[in-house]
């Protein structure tokens, strides 16, 4: 798949096969977060591969937004250490991820920021990182369309040299 097809088709999916995801595919999701790019080539985050039922069931119980945390075959719960750019370097790789694992057929979602000092405690991670994401991986339940998206025209949102000045 070529990278803007991959960035115009992927859609947040919220309903998972039950099937798991092969290790190689999981390897391939954490590789593409592990080489993005980040600032002074710090790589703040870490990557908690989370596959056990039982804690999927209670991530889910925990995350607010994630219900349905516990209904994907795993979850990649993404932490930062606490610096000024970390949270960005993170987003970046979470999108990396989850890119990546469009390609392979697996769809996935983004699980809110904050609020999750007990998913933290579940997973034993250190007082000093944050979490900036959960999120679980599966092959999607439904069938996905081909990019439907409803998006903002570009003249809306893009300007050309000056605010107000439409980008056409």
């Amino acid at each position: 798949m070529e990278i803007f097809e991959g960035i115009r088709t992927m859609l947040a999916i919220r309903r998972y096969q039950d099937r798991a995801v092969p290790q190689d595919v999981i390897r391939r999701i954490l590789e593409a977060g592990r080489l993005t790019g980040s600032a002074r080539n710090r790589q703040p985050w870490h990557f908690v591969v989370v596959e056990n039922r039982d804690s999927l069931k209670r991530i889910s119980e925990i995350a607010e937004t994630g219900r349905y945390v516990d209904k994907a075959p795993l979850a990649i719960v993404v932490a930062a250490n606490r610096t000024p750019i970390a949270v960005a370097d993170a987003s970046r790789a979470i999108q990396s991820m989850m890119l990546a694992a469009w390609e392979e057929g697996v769809g996935s979602n983004w699980v809110g920021f904050g609020g999750h000092e007990e998913v933290k405690e579940l997973l034993g991670m250190p007082e000093n990182v944050d979490i900036v994401g959960i999120i679980p991986f599966g092959y999607p339940a439904d069938k996905v369309g081909a990019g439907k998206k409803q998006r903002k025209p570009l003249g809306e949102i893009a300007h050309r040299e000056r605010w107000g000045q439409p980008f056409e």
